[in-house]
């Protein structure tokens, strides 16, 4: 996606300065962060792979488990790999196309994430509140639909928002104070007024982030009400078991994005506040992610072993 500024701009490309308490340091948050890289990619990869191969697990949670941990690397690598050169050659720049094209694909994917962390909490809802109707209701047609149409959608809103910004007149400082391209911090270095843009974000933080919160909150409501509801234990202890990791990643996603967006204001102080919540969202819940299904759903961590004793034995 390449994005040719409508209007005359001084700017051809930006300087990421990165956080402030990191500045002084650079390899070891080099070291950290390329660890952290890695067991995002081997464990998201090792997930993926293992719930393709094993039929067991060809089910719509785990569709969305294998679309989630997609999407988890594929944010991470809209960042991490350029955040590493920072660290370790230096290399601060980035140029106007390439700032707004890791802008677009950091946020696309992470409204993509939004939205099919809600379709998740409705699967689970249907699976414990109307189970005699899953299979009609959860059909693969039903999932590649609402999967497409997530898809579309976060492109959609996230591209306008992009594209608008890159419209803007930059004509004067071009220092990013993240690590990425982040939208918060790049809106600051525009020179025309950001009212407007401002609002527009305001409206998209509700659509992508408000409206799905409150989605996955109601389904977590019904969900609680059937299962006060089931007279004995073991079904209860059942039924709350297929809601725990889903429901960790929920919290983890949602917590990182609301304490970003929260700090949304172009007079805020919190600006290494809105930093940080960057490197919790990016790299931190992306890298627990697989450790979350892994640990706390059996079929997951049955599939993992069968997939690595199976490459052992090839080997």
């Amino acid at each position: 996606m390449m994005i040719d500024n409508l209007t005359e701009t001084q700017v051809t490309e930006f300087i990421l300065l990165g956080l402030p308490y990191l500045q002084e340091h650079h390899l070891e948050p080099f070291v950290i962060f390329l660890a952290l890289y890695l067991v995002i990619l081997l464990g998201n990869s090792s997930l993926l792979v293992a719930l393709v191969t094993d039929k067991k697990l060809h089910k719509p949670m785990y569709f969305y488990i294998g679309i989630l941990a997609t999407l988890d690397m594929l944010l991470t690598t809209a960042s991490i790999p350029k955040m590493l050169s920072i660290f370790l050659i230096k290399a601060n720049t980035i140029s106007f196309n390439g700032c707004f094209l890791q802008m677009f694909i950091y946020y696309s994917t992470g409204v993509f994430e939004s939205f099919l962390l809600v379709v998740m909490a409705y699967d689970r809802y249907v699976a414990i509140c109307d189970p005699l109707h899953y299979t009609s209701v959860m059909n693969r047609r039903f999932c590649i639909q609402i999967t497409v149409g997530s898809c579309i959608l976060s492109c959609m809103l996230i591209g306008s928002i992009v594209t608008f910004t890159a419209s803007c007149s930059f004509c004067g400082p071009n220092k990013v104070n993240n690590l990425f391209c982040d939208h918060y911090f790049v809106v600051k270095l525009i020179c025309d007024d950001t009212v407007i843009i401002t609002l527009w974000v305001t409206c998209n933080t509700f659509i992508t982030i408000g409206i799905p919160f409150l989605l996955v909150l109601v389904s977590y409501v019904k969900i609680l009400e059937s299962v006060i509801k089931v007279s004995f234990r073991e079904g209860k202890k059942k039924a709350l078991s297929t809601c725990t990791s889903h429901l960790l990643v929920v919290i983890m996603f949602y917590l990182s994005i609301i304490i970003g967006y929260a700090t949304y204001d172009s007079k805020s102080n919190f600006d290494e506040f809105h930093g940080t919540s960057f490197i919790f969202h990016a790299i931190l819940a992306p890298a627990l992610n697989p450790i979350v299904y892994s640990l706390r759903n059996k079929e997951v961590k049955l599939a993992i072993k069968k997939f690595i004793i199976n490459k052992n034995c090839d080997g």
